[in-house]
């Protein structure tokens, strides 16, 4: 039985129900066995068998009382998946989708990208299957309040240091952190995406979309081009999804896609700064949906979201690059090829695994430059790794310099990824590149660290 078939196995057998889990951990297998033959050390201290596994997962629940009186109970997690490089680090999710299975699917890979940012972070993921959409502030309020009166038992600047992710923006941040002061009576780090006014960093809400369009500018480099003037479709209308249309437009590019849970726009003409400034207010202030943007700007249509599709429209429209900045499992194998066939030659992932197995396989088959999100959309993490550094020096940077240093972890990135990538004989392969890179740094700590 061959060394990825074995490590499955297992891990099946151990996590049944969880098949975002299962493709996270094989992905990365996957592109491991190459390692393993050279490192017969690693296999011996049965480095893979103890990185799928979380060090530590915390569930609990959350009785929270909604405006009417009305009692509501929900679930929260906390998967501490690996400390090996440094304090667990990594979002928290509210989203009715949230469950144990994508929860370790997202510390697994936040492992691995957070080790790819050269900055001493370990990996883990929690979060709720509570909505907030639809709540009042109130409402939100009591529940961050409630979630923190449990979790604040696991984490700390030096423990587990979390951050927001689908769900959880600046608001939800601000209901955490002060909570968190309020019981333990300490102002410290112990989460990052803060206000600028108490703690937070310059650029860390732009970070995760303005790092995966640098790492897409560095792909291009390879082979002699730049984003001047290539058409991008970009998925997503939240956080990663508007940052990354912004530094599109920086960087003299054009996006023609936005979308969110109920359907997609097309507008041929570009979103420029202003609509894109209308695309802000709406999704971060109105909280409204992305159909309203065709009643405004009459060059753009709008396509209703179709559950009985077998692909996703929105990636079959003439273009050179793709920002899916969604959600996962966003492009399948019809829609690769789709934008294979439209033309797409760079796909950059601003969302956590948002290409299905047999996708990847036809962007690697198709010699098509795809920055898997481990590394492309690391510059989140990396970020949240600078604030916390600002914290820990009481300081805070300037835009330029935070938006300097993101943009030379991008290009530290995107090397290790090349130079892994030829190291292990598949030149080109940023998917083995990211999984090979990420890994050898944490397997090595492990290694220097004994068996614990």
């Amino acid at each position: 039985m061959s060394f990825v078939s074995e490590v499955m196995d297992q891990v099946i057998a151990k996590n049944p129900s969880e098949p975002e889990f299962h493709q996270a951990v094989e992905e990365v297998v996957s592109s491991l066995a190459l390692v393993i033959e050279r490192h017969p050390e690693f296999r011996a201290a049965k480095i893979i068998e103890r990185i799928v596994e979380p060090e530590r997962v915390i569930m609990f629940r959350i009785p929270w009382v909604d405006d009417q009186g009305d009692v509501h109970v929900n679930r929260g997690f906390r998967i501490e998946m690996n400390s090996a490089i440094g304090p667990y680090k990594g979002g928290l999710r509210f989203h009715p989708s949230v469950n144990l299975g994508i929860l370790k699917f997202l510390a697994f890979e936040q492992v691995f990208k957070n080790s790819l940012t050269t900055l001493p972070m370990g990996g883990g993921k929690g979060g709720s299957d509570f909505d907030p959409k639809g709540k009042s502030d109130n409402e939100v309020m009591r529940f961050c309040q409630a979630f923190m009166s449990e979790i604040y038992r696991h984490v700390g600047q030096f423990t587990d240091v979390p951050a927001g992710d689908i769900g959880v923006g600046g608001r939800e941040i601000g209901y955490l952190f002060g909570y968190y002061k309020k019981i333990v009576n300490e102002f410290t780090g112990v989460l990052t995406g803060k206000g600028l006014n108490w703690g937070g960093s310059l650029i860390r809400p732009e970070a995760t979309g303005y790092g995966a369009v640098y790492f897409a500018a560095e792909m291009l480099s390879t082979r002699g081009e730049t984003l001047e003037g290539k058409t991008c479709l970009v998925s997503g209308s939240g956080n990663v999804a508007q940052f990354t249309t912004e530094k599109v437009l920086d960087l003299g590019g054009k996006v023609v896609t936005l979308s969110d849970s109920s359907g997609y726009i097309y507008d041929p003409d570009g979103i420029d700064r202003e609509k894109l400034n209308y695309v802000m207010d709406l999704k971060n202030i109105r909280r409204g949906r992305i159909k309203e943007y065709v009643e405004k700007y009459k060059s753009a249509t709008y396509f209703a979201s179709d559950p009985g599709l077998d692909h996703n429209p929105l990636w079959n429209h003439k273009a050179d690059c793709a920002f899916p900045s969604a959600t996962q499992n966003e492009i399948n194998g019809k829609d690769a090829q789709n934008l294979i066939d439209n033309g797409i030659y760079v796909i950059s992932e601003g969302a956590n695994m948002p290409t299905t197995p047999d996708g990847v396989d036809l962007f690697l088959e198709n010699k098509v430059l795809y920055g898997p999100g481990k590394a492309a959309n690391a510059g989140g993490v990396a970020v949240s790794g600078l604030e916390m550094t600002q914290n820990s020096m009481r300081l805070s940077w300037s835009r330029e310099e935070v938006d300097n240093k993101l943009h030379q972890i991008m290009k530290s990135i995107h090397k290790a990824c090349v130079e892994a990538s030829d190291t292990y004989g598949t030149p080109g392969n940023y998917v083995n590149g990211a999984n090979i890179a990420g890994f050898l740094k944490v397997a090595r700590a492990m290694m220097d660290q004994g068996i614990v």
